[in-house]
Order: structure tokens, then sequence, then C-alpha cells
């Protein structure tokens, strides 16, 4: 943890630290069911660029905002290669509602057992009205075609993340 000349400790460093997971770490593999149904391991996307954003629950004011700029923007991931996958403890059928109420082009993949949620350091305490409660935290990790995470992604803003994340993809393509 790194120490700014004022003697603070640098936040952005230290929720990264929190993270077992790291740029430059293999990204565990994992298979889980769309909304389909269909299985899908996260090996099968090796070879091209993955956003793997992981959010709380379906049809949610921010989840919906997130999924929808995702959405919108989905033409732009394509040109950069890029699969996007969105993660969270709903089950398979609530994804299909939230996938066809909001017309999303993308997989929606169902972790009820909640193992990769917590194989990736996503699930933890949040607090709500003064309630403390465990549930997904709202990140995302950029993964290259190698199979490594290039970005990782904390306390994504719902609104502004597909344009945060596609201007980096753009940017680690030309590297």
């Amino acid at each position: 943890m790194k120490i700014n000349s004022g003697g603070k400790i640098n936040n952005k460093i230290k929720k990264t630290a929190a993270l077992k997971l790291r740029p430059g770490f293999p990204a565990p593999d994992f298979t889980l069911p769309d909304q389909d149904g269909k299985p899908h391991a996260l090996s099968e996307y090796r070879n091209g660029w993955v956003l793997l954003y992981f959010y709380p629950k379906d049809d949610t004011p921010g989840c919906t905002t997130e999924a929808c700029t995702i959405r919108d923007t989905f033409p732009d991931f394509g040109k950069l290669q890029a699969t996007v996958l969105g993660v969270s403890i709903d089950t398979a059928a609530s994804h299909k509602k939230f996938a066809t109420k909001y017309r999303l082009p993308f997989m929606l993949l169902a972790d009820a057992e909640k193992k990769v949620v917590k194989q990736y350091g996503v699930w933890g305490k949040k607090k709500f009205m003064g309630r403390e409660y465990g549930g997904t935290l709202r990140t995302s990790f950029l993964i290259d075609p190698a199979g490594k995470i290039a970005k990782v992604y904390q306390d994504v803003k719902p609104a502004a993340h597909a344009a945060e994340v596609l201007h980096d993809l753009a940017a680690l393509r030309l590297r």
C-alpha cells in the first residue's frame, strides 16, 4: 500500500490490494449457464478480449443503467472484437426476463451458487440504509486474448462504464 506525500493512504491502491485478482493475473476459468440455460466457459472466449462484468441484481436502477449503456454501445465492442459477459447471482430465468425486457444482445450468466463471485473476489459486505449485508460488488474485469486480466474496474459508475471500457480497450489493443 502506498502513502502519498501528505501521509494519506492512496484509496485506489488500497482497494486494488483488497482484490484477489489484479492486472497480469490469469483470469480463473469457470462455466455458468446463460439466460437460456446454455453453459458457457470463460475459456471458450480465449484469443479474444472479454469484458466480464459483475453486477448486483437484474432489473434494478443501477444494473439496468449499466446493462443498457453496454447494449447501446454493443456494436463498438464488436468492432473491437470483444465479448461481453454479465454475471450476477440471479437465476437464468431472471436473466431471461431482464435480457428480453431491455433487448440485451450479450450473455448474462447465472451464478446462483455464488461460486464465481467469490472466486473473483467480488462478493463482499455492503451497506444500505444502515443495514449491512453480503452482496455482489459492482466490479468488472477486462481480460486479454491470452486469458490474463488487463484491467480491473472497481466502484463502477453504471452510466459511464461502457465508454470507459471501450476507451481502455481501444488503447490496450494498440499495444
